[in-house]
């Protein structure tokens, strides 16, 4: 069974905290390619905008100015329970760092938001086996598919030998599209017939790899929702599977997230979580909301990096979570 983490909140170390000035200055500095690089976040950004707005850099801190800055928070969809730690963190900072301008309070904002993001979070791979697995899950509709396509071929890209599994036999709609994906971004997919056993598809894939000399497997696997008592059955089973070739497997098991559903998201991945646990997630259709305060709402409750976002259709459109330059990008004027 895969570790969880939950509930716990980001732990400030003295030894890292940078000096306002220090982190305006590099801000500065990356200004330029942050917009560049996050411009699909301008819907989002206009959000962060307003909230920036809030905090005018002259505005006394007043009750009025929190309570304006937990209606924007709440508006960029951070969630409820999210806002209320931020907002009861940056009141405790007020006062505890004498704080007396918006600007202050915005300063604070911005390094609190990317505290609660934690650090970078690269893929984990097998340092026991030749061969890694990588367990994809999530409902329909989320672009879990897609975002499989996509990290494959960013890794064949990076030298990785990899081979997909089309584990979502429930839907033959599911299968195909894989095999399509797998064709455009030349990745070999095994797969069985629609309602074969989910369970014999990653046997077969783990043989194929191994015997192939592949070094990443991705498994896709069905998209129903949580509340499918058998879903989660499967899912442990395929774990089984998983470590009968690959002791020290799965290295990842992914949850792919629509930031476009928002908060309802949130309640099928904790399910997800507390039942198989999870050692990262991917938010998906950022460019298609104008509430990316979402990712903020996911790495609180969750309690897991954030492995990737989704851009965009294409198959390039997957970038590796980077926290600061996304809290950068959100602050970005427009």
């Amino acid at each position: 069974m895969l570790n969880r983490f939950f509930g716990q909140k980001p732990q400030e170390d003295p030894k890292q905290k940078k000096t306002n000035e220090d982190v305006q200055e590099q801000v500065a500095e990356q200004q330029p390619d942050i917009e560049q690089r996050f411009s699909f976040l301008s819907r989002t950004r206009q959000m962060f905008n307003r909230l920036g707005n809030t905090v005018q850099e002259n505005d006394i801190i007043t009750d009025s100015l929190w309570d304006e800055l937990e209606e924007s928070l709440l508006g960029a969809d951070v969630g409820p329970s999210t806002t209320l730690w931020l907002i009861d963190r940056l009141r405790e900072r007020a006062s505890d760092e004498n704080m007396r301008t918006g600007r202050q309070v915005q300063q604070a904002l911005r390094e609190e938001l990317t505290q609660l993001l934690g650090k970078p979070a690269a893929l984990r791979f097998s340092k026991q086996s030749p061969l890694t697995v990588i367990l994809v899950i999530g409902v329909n509709g989320s672009g879990k598919t897609t975002s499989i396509a996509k990290m494959a071929a960013r890794l064949k890209h990076e030298g990785h030998d990899v081979m997909l599994a089309a584990g979502d036999t429930f839907r033959a709609a599911a299968i195909d599209q894989l095999q399509e994906w797998g064709n455009r971004v030349d990745v070999p997919v095994i797969s069985q017939k629609p309602n074969s056993d989910p369970g014999a598809v990653v046997f077969d894939a783990l043989q194929a790899a191994q015997s192939r000399g592949s070094d990443v497997l991705i498994v896709d696997t069905a998209g129903r929702l949580h509340t499918k008592f058998n879903l989660m059955e499967e899912l442990k089973k395929i774990n089984k599977i998983i470590q009968r070739f690959v002791p020290d497997g799965p290295h990842e098991l992914l949850m792919v997230i629509d930031a476009t559903t928002g908060q309802n998201a949130l309640l099928q991945a904790r399910k997800f979580a507390e039942d198989i646990g999870l050692t990262g997630v991917i938010i998906t259709k950022l460019d298609g909301t104008s509430k990316g305060g979402f990712a903020f709402a996911v790495a609180d409750d969750l309690g897991v990096p954030i492995k990737f976002i989704g851009t965009g259709e294409k198959v390039e459109n997957l970038m590796p979570f980077e926290p600061q330059n996304f809290v950068a990008a959100l602050f970005a004027q427009q």
